[in-house]
Protein backbone atom coordinates (compact mmCIF):
# COMPACT_ATOMS: atom_id res chain seq x y z
CA UNK A 1 0.00 0.00 0.00
CA UNK A 2 1.40 3.33 -1.18
CA UNK A 3 1.98 5.91 1.53
CA UNK A 4 0.35 9.35 0.96
CA UNK A 5 2.34 12.42 1.78
CA UNK A 6 0.82 15.07 3.88
CA UNK A 7 -0.52 18.14 2.09
CA UNK A 8 1.98 20.37 3.89
CA UNK A 9 4.88 18.44 2.38
CA UNK A 10 3.29 18.70 -1.08
CA UNK A 11 3.01 22.50 -0.75
CA UNK A 12 6.70 22.65 0.24
CA UNK A 13 7.73 20.67 -2.88
CA UNK A 14 5.66 22.98 -5.10
CA UNK A 15 7.09 26.13 -3.52
CA UNK A 16 10.62 24.69 -3.87
CA UNK A 17 10.22 23.92 -7.54
CA UNK A 18 8.79 27.34 -8.18
CA UNK A 19 11.75 29.03 -6.50
CA UNK A 20 14.34 27.32 -8.66
CA UNK A 21 15.96 29.61 -11.23
CA UNK A 22 15.48 28.49 -14.85
CA UNK A 23 18.57 27.94 -16.91
CA UNK A 24 19.97 31.02 -18.58
CA UNK A 25 19.47 31.22 -22.31
CA UNK A 26 22.45 31.13 -24.58
CA UNK A 27 23.94 34.53 -25.18
CA UNK A 28 24.12 35.43 -28.83
CA UNK A 29 26.92 37.18 -30.38
CA UNK A 30 26.95 40.94 -30.00
CA UNK A 31 27.26 41.31 -33.72
CA UNK A 32 24.00 39.53 -34.45
CA UNK A 33 20.46 41.27 -34.47
CA UNK A 34 18.07 40.41 -31.54
CA UNK A 35 14.78 38.79 -32.68
CA UNK A 36 11.65 40.66 -31.33
CA UNK A 37 8.53 38.74 -30.26
CA UNK A 38 5.23 39.87 -31.96
CA UNK A 39 2.53 41.07 -29.41
CA UNK A 40 -1.09 39.91 -29.98
CA UNK A 41 -3.16 42.45 -27.82
CA UNK A 42 -2.01 45.92 -28.78
CA UNK A 43 -3.62 49.07 -27.27
CA UNK A 44 -5.08 49.96 -30.67
CA UNK A 45 -6.82 46.63 -30.97
CA UNK A 46 -8.15 46.85 -27.44
CA UNK A 47 -9.65 50.33 -28.11
CA UNK A 48 -11.35 49.14 -31.32
CA UNK A 49 -12.82 46.07 -29.59
CA UNK A 50 -14.12 48.23 -26.67
CA UNK A 51 -15.79 50.67 -29.09
CA UNK A 52 -17.47 47.88 -31.04
CA UNK A 53 -18.71 46.32 -27.80
CA UNK A 54 -20.17 49.62 -26.54
CA UNK A 55 -22.01 50.27 -29.79
CA UNK A 56 -23.42 46.77 -29.77
CA UNK A 57 -24.69 47.18 -26.20
CA UNK A 58 -26.35 50.50 -27.08
CA UNK A 59 -28.04 49.01 -30.13
CA UNK A 60 -29.36 46.08 -28.11
CA UNK A 61 -30.61 48.43 -25.34
CA UNK A 62 -32.35 50.68 -27.84
CA UNK A 63 -33.98 47.71 -29.52
CA UNK A 64 -35.24 46.37 -26.23
CA UNK A 65 -36.65 49.75 -25.13
CA UNK A 66 -37.95 51.06 -28.45
CA UNK A 67 -41.61 50.66 -27.19
CA UNK A 68 -41.15 52.59 -23.89
CA UNK A 69 -41.84 51.20 -20.43
CA UNK A 70 -44.43 48.43 -20.38
CA UNK A 71 -46.74 46.77 -17.88
CA UNK A 72 -48.90 43.72 -18.26
CA UNK A 73 -52.47 44.09 -16.98
CA UNK A 74 -55.60 41.96 -16.95
CA UNK A 75 -58.12 43.23 -19.49
CA UNK A 76 -61.03 41.86 -17.46
CA UNK A 77 -60.31 44.27 -14.59
CA UNK A 78 -60.41 47.37 -16.79
CA UNK A 79 -63.32 49.65 -17.63
CA UNK A 80 -63.21 50.47 -21.33
CA UNK A 81 -65.31 53.27 -22.85
CA UNK A 82 -65.78 54.35 -26.43
CA UNK A 83 -65.27 57.97 -27.43
CA UNK A 84 -68.46 59.22 -29.08
CA UNK A 85 -69.96 62.37 -30.52
CA UNK A 86 -73.28 63.60 -29.19
CA UNK A 87 -75.19 66.31 -27.35
CA UNK A 88 -73.33 67.58 -24.30
CA UNK A 89 -75.38 69.11 -21.51
CA UNK A 90 -73.42 70.69 -18.68
CA UNK A 91 -75.23 70.15 -15.39
CA UNK A 92 -74.50 69.63 -11.72
CA UNK A 93 -76.26 67.30 -9.28
CA UNK A 94 -77.96 69.04 -6.35
CA UNK A 95 -79.97 67.70 -3.43
CA UNK A 96 -83.26 69.47 -2.74
CA UNK A 97 -85.96 69.31 -0.10
CA UNK A 98 -89.66 69.51 -0.95
CA UNK A 99 -91.45 72.47 0.64
CA UNK A 100 -94.95 73.91 0.25
CA UNK A 101 -95.23 76.60 -2.40
CA UNK A 102 -96.56 79.00 0.24
CA UNK A 103 -96.24 78.90 4.02
CA UNK A 104 -98.06 80.97 6.64
CA UNK A 105 -96.32 81.26 9.99
CA UNK A 106 -98.33 81.44 13.19
CA UNK A 107 -96.78 83.78 15.77
CA UNK A 108 -98.02 84.82 19.20
CA UNK A 109 -99.21 88.43 18.78
CA UNK A 110 -99.71 88.72 22.53
CA UNK A 111 -97.78 86.73 25.10
CA UNK A 112 -99.44 84.34 27.49
CA UNK A 113 -99.83 80.82 28.78
CA UNK A 114 -101.34 78.20 26.49
CA UNK A 115 -104.71 77.42 27.99
CA UNK A 116 -106.25 75.13 25.39
CA UNK A 117 -105.35 73.44 22.08
CA UNK A 118 -108.24 72.82 19.70
CA UNK A 119 -106.46 71.35 16.62
CA UNK A 120 -103.53 68.94 16.58
CA UNK A 121 -100.47 69.10 14.33
CA UNK A 122 -100.98 67.59 10.88
CA UNK A 123 -104.70 68.40 10.73
CA UNK A 124 -106.37 70.24 7.86
CA UNK A 125 -107.72 73.67 8.80
CA UNK A 126 -110.18 76.13 7.25
CA UNK A 127 -110.27 79.92 7.47
CA UNK A 128 -111.13 81.06 10.99
CA UNK A 129 -110.68 77.69 12.70
CA UNK A 130 -109.55 78.14 16.31
CA UNK A 131 -106.16 76.46 16.80
CA UNK A 132 -105.32 77.37 20.40
CA UNK A 133 -106.07 79.88 23.14
CA UNK A 134 -103.68 81.81 25.39
CA UNK A 135 -104.42 83.15 28.87
CA UNK A 136 -102.87 86.34 30.30
CA UNK A 137 -104.56 87.84 33.40
CA UNK A 138 -102.25 90.86 33.57
CA UNK A 139 -102.93 91.69 29.97
CA UNK A 140 -106.67 91.28 30.58
CA UNK A 141 -106.55 93.83 33.41
CA UNK A 142 -104.57 96.21 31.27
CA UNK A 143 -107.13 95.93 28.50
CA UNK A 144 -109.97 96.60 30.93
CA UNK A 145 -108.20 99.73 32.24
CA UNK A 146 -107.66 100.98 28.73
CA UNK A 147 -111.32 100.37 27.93
CA UNK A 148 -112.36 102.36 31.00
CA UNK A 149 -110.11 105.26 29.98
CA UNK A 150 -111.55 105.24 26.49
CA UNK A 151 -115.09 105.21 27.87
CA UNK A 152 -114.25 108.24 30.06
CA UNK A 153 -112.89 110.10 27.06
CA UNK A 154 -116.00 109.26 25.08
CA UNK A 155 -118.19 110.52 27.95
CA UNK A 156 -116.23 113.79 28.08
CA UNK A 157 -116.69 114.25 24.37
CA UNK A 158 -120.41 113.73 24.69
CA UNK A 159 -120.61 116.32 27.52
CA UNK A 160 -118.62 118.81 25.47
CA UNK A 161 -120.88 118.26 22.49
CA UNK A 162 -123.94 118.77 24.72
CA UNK A 163 -122.51 122.03 26.11
CA UNK A 164 -121.86 123.32 22.61
CA UNK A 165 -125.37 122.42 21.57
CA UNK A 166 -126.83 124.19 24.62
CA UNK A 167 -124.73 127.30 23.99
CA UNK A 168 -125.87 127.33 20.38
CA UNK A 169 -129.51 127.04 21.41
CA UNK A 170 -129.09 129.89 23.93
CA UNK A 171 -127.50 132.13 21.28
CA UNK A 172 -130.29 131.38 18.86
CA UNK A 173 -132.87 132.11 21.54
CA UNK A 174 -131.19 135.40 22.30
CA UNK A 175 -131.13 136.26 18.64
CA UNK A 176 -134.84 135.55 18.37
CA UNK A 177 -135.59 137.68 21.41
CA UNK A 178 -133.51 140.60 20.14
CA UNK A 179 -135.18 140.28 16.78
CA UNK A 180 -138.62 140.34 18.36
CA UNK A 181 -137.74 143.35 20.51
CA UNK A 182 -136.37 145.13 17.46
CA UNK A 183 -139.58 144.53 15.55
CA UNK A 184 -141.67 146.00 18.40
CA UNK A 185 -139.31 148.92 18.80
CA UNK A 186 -139.31 149.55 15.06
CA UNK A 187 -143.09 149.77 15.04
CA UNK A 188 -143.03 152.09 18.07
CA UNK A 189 -140.33 154.22 16.48
CA UNK A 190 -142.34 154.61 13.27
CA UNK A 191 -145.50 155.64 15.14
CA UNK A 192 -143.57 158.04 17.31
CA UNK A 193 -142.03 159.69 14.27
CA UNK A 194 -145.52 160.17 12.77
CA UNK A 195 -146.87 161.62 16.00
CA UNK A 196 -143.96 164.04 16.24
CA UNK A 197 -145.01 165.53 12.97
CA UNK A 198 -148.31 166.50 14.62
CA UNK A 199 -146.58 167.50 17.87
CA UNK A 200 -148.50 164.79 19.67
CA UNK A 201 -145.34 163.35 21.30
CA UNK A 202 -142.79 165.26 23.26
CA UNK A 203 -139.31 165.57 21.90
CA UNK A 204 -137.81 163.82 24.91
CA UNK A 205 -140.07 160.81 24.53
CA UNK A 206 -139.28 160.68 20.83
CA UNK A 207 -135.51 160.69 21.63
CA UNK A 208 -135.92 157.79 24.03
CA UNK A 209 -137.80 155.73 21.44
CA UNK A 210 -135.17 156.53 18.82
CA UNK A 211 -132.25 155.65 21.09
CA UNK A 212 -133.78 152.34 22.04
CA UNK A 213 -134.49 151.57 18.36
CA UNK A 214 -130.89 152.26 17.41
CA UNK A 215 -129.61 150.20 20.35
CA UNK A 216 -131.74 147.19 19.42
CA UNK A 217 -130.71 147.52 15.80
CA UNK A 218 -126.99 147.42 16.73
CA UNK A 219 -127.56 144.66 19.25
CA UNK A 220 -129.44 142.57 16.72
CA UNK A 221 -126.50 142.95 14.29
CA UNK A 222 -124.00 141.94 17.00
CA UNK A 223 -126.08 138.95 18.01
CA UNK A 224 -126.31 137.78 14.40
CA UNK A 225 -122.52 138.18 13.93
CA UNK A 226 -121.84 136.33 17.18
CA UNK A 227 -124.24 133.59 16.11
CA UNK A 228 -122.46 133.28 12.75
CA UNK A 229 -119.05 133.03 14.41
CA UNK A 230 -120.36 130.56 16.97
CA UNK A 231 -121.75 128.44 14.15
CA UNK A 232 -118.35 128.31 12.42
CA UNK A 233 -116.57 127.52 15.71
CA UNK A 234 -119.17 124.93 16.55
CA UNK A 235 -118.73 123.24 13.19
CA UNK A 236 -114.95 123.11 13.68
CA UNK A 237 -115.32 121.77 17.22
CA UNK A 238 -117.79 119.15 16.13
CA UNK A 239 -115.44 117.95 13.37
CA UNK A 240 -112.59 117.62 15.85
CA UNK A 241 -114.81 115.86 18.35
CA UNK A 242 -116.14 113.50 15.70
CA UNK A 243 -112.57 112.67 14.65
CA UNK A 244 -111.54 112.22 18.29
CA UNK A 245 -114.53 110.01 18.92
CA UNK A 246 -113.71 107.97 15.83
CA UNK A 247 -110.14 107.52 17.05
CA UNK A 248 -111.43 106.47 20.43
CA UNK A 249 -113.69 103.90 18.82
CA UNK A 250 -110.76 102.59 16.77
CA UNK A 251 -108.59 102.43 19.88
CA UNK A 252 -111.35 100.63 21.70
CA UNK A 253 -111.70 98.17 18.81
CA UNK A 254 -107.91 97.67 18.81
CA UNK A 255 -107.94 97.04 22.55
CA UNK A 256 -110.70 94.50 22.15
CA UNK A 257 -108.85 92.99 19.17
CA UNK A 258 -105.68 92.67 21.23
CA UNK A 259 -107.72 90.70 23.72
CA UNK A 260 -109.00 88.58 20.86
CA UNK A 261 -105.39 87.98 19.77
CA UNK A 262 -105.07 85.60 22.68
CA UNK A 263 -107.09 83.23 20.50
CA UNK A 264 -105.02 81.93 17.54
CA UNK A 265 -107.07 81.20 14.41
CA UNK A 266 -106.21 79.89 10.94
CA UNK A 267 -105.87 82.82 8.49
CA UNK A 268 -105.88 80.54 5.39
CA UNK A 269 -107.00 77.01 4.59
CA UNK A 270 -104.28 74.37 4.51
CA UNK A 271 -102.45 71.84 6.64
CA UNK A 272 -101.20 72.62 10.13
CA UNK A 273 -97.80 71.09 9.46
CA UNK A 274 -96.09 72.42 12.61
CA UNK A 275 -97.53 73.27 16.03
CA UNK A 276 -94.97 74.05 18.72
CA UNK A 277 -97.28 74.34 21.69
CA UNK A 278 -98.15 72.42 24.84
CA UNK A 279 -100.83 73.20 27.41
CA UNK A 280 -99.37 75.29 30.23
CA UNK A 281 -96.41 76.43 28.11
CA UNK A 282 -95.64 80.17 28.21
CA UNK A 283 -95.15 82.06 24.96
CA UNK A 284 -93.83 85.59 24.56
CA UNK A 285 -95.15 88.10 22.05
CA UNK A 286 -93.71 87.36 18.59
CA UNK A 287 -92.70 83.78 19.41
CA UNK A 288 -93.32 81.18 16.69
CA UNK A 289 -96.26 78.86 17.40
CA UNK A 290 -96.42 76.88 14.17
CA UNK A 291 -97.08 77.08 10.46
CA UNK A 292 -99.76 76.29 7.92
CA UNK A 293 -98.86 74.84 4.52
CA UNK A 294 -101.21 76.11 1.84
CA UNK A 295 -102.61 73.51 -0.54
CA UNK A 296 -101.56 75.28 -3.73
CA UNK A 297 -98.47 73.31 -4.79
CA UNK A 298 -94.90 72.49 -3.87
CA UNK A 299 -91.42 73.88 -4.44
CA UNK A 300 -87.94 72.41 -4.00
CA UNK A 301 -85.19 74.21 -2.09
CA UNK A 302 -81.62 73.10 -2.76
CA UNK A 303 -78.19 74.17 -1.55
CA UNK A 304 -75.58 74.72 -4.29
CA UNK A 305 -71.81 75.08 -3.91
CA UNK A 306 -70.75 78.75 -3.95
CA UNK A 307 -68.42 77.95 -6.89
CA UNK A 308 -71.50 78.15 -9.15
CA UNK A 309 -73.02 81.33 -7.67
CA UNK A 310 -72.25 83.34 -10.83
CA UNK A 311 -73.59 80.64 -13.13
CA UNK A 312 -77.07 80.27 -11.66
CA UNK A 313 -79.87 82.67 -12.54
CA UNK A 314 -83.66 82.84 -12.69
CA UNK A 315 -85.27 80.74 -15.39
CA UNK A 316 -82.65 78.00 -15.56
CA UNK A 317 -84.09 74.51 -15.71
CA UNK A 318 -83.52 71.31 -13.79
CA UNK A 319 -84.70 67.74 -14.05
CA UNK A 320 -85.68 65.23 -11.40
CA UNK A 321 -86.55 61.55 -11.60
CA UNK A 322 -88.78 60.22 -8.88
CA UNK A 323 -87.53 57.25 -6.83
CA UNK A 324 -88.47 53.86 -8.20
CA UNK A 325 -87.65 54.63 -11.82
CA UNK A 326 -90.59 56.94 -12.39
CA UNK A 327 -90.81 59.50 -15.15
CA UNK A 328 -88.79 62.71 -15.13
CA UNK A 329 -90.19 66.13 -14.21
CA UNK A 330 -88.96 69.57 -15.19
CA UNK A 331 -88.39 72.44 -12.77
CA UNK A 332 -87.30 76.05 -13.15
CA UNK A 333 -85.29 78.36 -10.88
CA UNK A 334 -87.72 80.84 -9.30
CA UNK A 335 -85.57 82.40 -6.59
CA UNK A 336 -81.83 82.64 -5.90
CA UNK A 337 -80.79 83.54 -2.36
CA UNK A 338 -77.59 85.64 -2.51
CA UNK A 339 -76.44 84.84 1.03
CA UNK A 340 -73.71 82.18 1.29
CA UNK A 341 -73.63 79.97 4.38
CA UNK A 342 -71.20 77.10 4.99
CA UNK A 343 -69.95 77.40 1.41
CA UNK A 344 -73.42 77.08 -0.15
CA UNK A 345 -76.26 79.28 -1.36
CA UNK A 346 -79.94 78.31 -1.67
CA UNK A 347 -82.16 78.07 -4.76
CA UNK A 348 -85.94 77.68 -4.95
CA UNK A 349 -87.28 75.54 -7.83
CA UNK A 350 -90.89 75.29 -8.99
CA UNK A 351 -92.33 72.50 -11.13
CA UNK A 352 -93.11 73.21 -14.77
CA UNK A 353 -96.22 71.41 -15.92
CA UNK A 354 -96.97 68.17 -14.10
CA UNK A 355 -96.20 67.73 -10.41
CA UNK A 356 -95.43 64.25 -9.01
CA UNK A 357 -98.49 62.82 -7.32
CA UNK A 358 -96.60 61.01 -4.56
CA UNK A 359 -94.55 64.04 -3.54
CA UNK A 360 -94.58 64.94 0.15
CA UNK A 361 -93.34 67.83 2.25
CA UNK A 362 -89.80 67.21 3.55
CA UNK A 363 -89.02 64.63 0.86
CA UNK A 364 -85.45 64.66 -0.52
CA UNK A 365 -85.00 64.81 -4.30
CA UNK A 366 -81.90 64.51 -6.47
CA UNK A 367 -81.96 67.18 -9.19
CA UNK A 368 -79.80 67.85 -12.24
CA UNK A 369 -79.37 71.61 -12.57
CA UNK A 370 -78.56 72.56 -16.17
CA UNK A 371 -75.88 75.24 -16.50
CA UNK A 372 -76.12 75.81 -20.26
CA UNK A 373 -77.82 74.81 -23.49
CA UNK A 374 -77.08 71.39 -25.08
CA UNK A 375 -74.31 71.47 -27.73
CA UNK A 376 -72.66 68.95 -30.08
CA UNK A 377 -69.36 67.70 -28.64
CA UNK A 378 -66.90 64.80 -28.51
CA UNK A 379 -67.56 62.87 -25.30
CA UNK A 380 -65.72 60.44 -23.08
CA UNK A 381 -67.22 58.79 -20.01
CA UNK A 382 -66.13 59.91 -16.56
CA UNK A 383 -64.03 57.53 -14.53
CA UNK A 384 -61.27 57.04 -12.00
CA UNK A 385 -58.55 57.84 -14.56
CA UNK A 386 -59.12 61.57 -14.02
CA UNK A 387 -57.81 61.45 -10.44
CA UNK A 388 -54.43 60.19 -11.70
CA UNK A 389 -54.07 62.14 -14.94
CA UNK A 390 -55.96 65.36 -14.21
CA UNK A 391 -57.41 65.00 -17.69
CA UNK A 392 -54.02 65.57 -19.37
CA UNK A 393 -53.55 62.04 -20.78
CA UNK A 394 -55.31 58.72 -21.16
CA UNK A 395 -54.61 55.12 -22.28
CA UNK A 396 -55.94 54.50 -25.80
CA UNK A 397 -56.53 50.85 -26.75
CA UNK A 398 -54.92 49.39 -29.90
CA UNK A 399 -56.80 46.12 -30.49
CA UNK A 400 -54.52 44.99 -33.30
CA UNK A 401 -51.50 45.04 -30.99
CA UNK A 402 -53.39 44.10 -27.83
CA UNK A 403 -52.01 47.07 -25.97
CA UNK A 404 -53.11 50.43 -24.51
CA UNK A 405 -50.84 53.37 -25.24
CA UNK A 406 -50.57 56.60 -23.23
CA UNK A 407 -51.71 59.66 -25.20
CA UNK A 408 -51.91 63.32 -24.28
CA UNK A 409 -55.42 64.82 -24.42
CA UNK A 410 -57.27 68.02 -23.52
CA UNK A 411 -60.62 68.01 -21.73
CA UNK A 412 -63.13 70.84 -21.37
CA UNK A 413 -66.46 71.01 -19.59
CA UNK A 414 -67.84 68.13 -17.58
CA UNK A 415 -70.99 66.77 -16.03
CA UNK A 416 -71.52 63.76 -13.75
CA UNK A 417 -71.53 61.42 -16.78
CA UNK A 418 -69.15 62.78 -19.41
CA UNK A 419 -66.11 64.93 -20.14
CA UNK A 420 -66.02 67.16 -23.19
CA UNK A 421 -62.97 66.21 -25.32
CA UNK A 422 -61.27 69.20 -26.91
CA UNK A 423 -58.18 67.52 -28.38
CA UNK A 424 -56.27 64.23 -28.56
CA UNK A 425 -59.07 61.71 -29.28
CA UNK A 426 -61.34 60.73 -32.15
CA UNK A 427 -64.85 59.36 -32.22
CA UNK A 428 -64.90 55.56 -32.12
CA UNK A 429 -61.62 55.14 -30.24
CA UNK A 430 -61.68 53.06 -27.07
CA UNK A 431 -59.99 54.25 -23.90
CA UNK A 432 -59.46 52.96 -20.39
CA UNK A 433 -61.53 55.05 -17.94
CA UNK A 434 -61.06 53.05 -14.75
CA UNK A 435 -58.50 53.95 -12.09
CA UNK A 436 -54.81 54.21 -13.05
CA UNK A 437 -53.49 53.89 -9.50
CA UNK A 438 -51.75 50.54 -10.19
CA UNK A 439 -50.26 51.45 -13.59
CA UNK A 440 -47.41 53.66 -12.40
CA UNK A 441 -45.82 55.80 -15.13
CA UNK A 442 -45.74 53.11 -17.82
CA UNK A 443 -46.23 54.32 -21.40
CA UNK A 444 -47.79 51.11 -22.64
CA UNK A 445 -50.06 48.49 -21.10
CA UNK A 446 -49.97 44.91 -22.37
CA UNK A 447 -53.56 43.67 -22.22
CA UNK A 448 -53.76 40.08 -21.02
CA UNK A 449 -56.88 37.99 -21.33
Amino acid sequence: MQETKPKSDLFKVLRGSASQTPPAPAVASASMDRKLEKKTWTPQRLAIIAGITLVTVLIIYAALNSGGSRLGVSAEKLTVSKVSRGKFQEFIPVTGTVLPLRIIFLDAIEGGRIEKIYIEQGSTVSVGDTILKLANSNFLLEVMNREAQLFDQQSNLRNTRLTIEQTTIARKSEALQVGSDLLDQTALYNRTMELMKSDLVSKQEAEQVKNKFEYLTKREALVRESLRQDAALRESQLKEMNAAEKRLQMNLAAVRQSLDNLVVRAPQPGQLSILDAEIGQSKTAGERLGQIDLNNGFKVRAGVDEYYINRVSLGQTAEVSMPGGGKSYRLTVKKVFPAVKDGKFDIDFEFVGDVPEAIRRGQTLQLRLELGLPAEALLVARGGFYQKTGGNWIYVIDKSEGVAVKRGIKLGRQNPEFFEVLDGLKAGEEVITSSYDNFGENDKLILKK
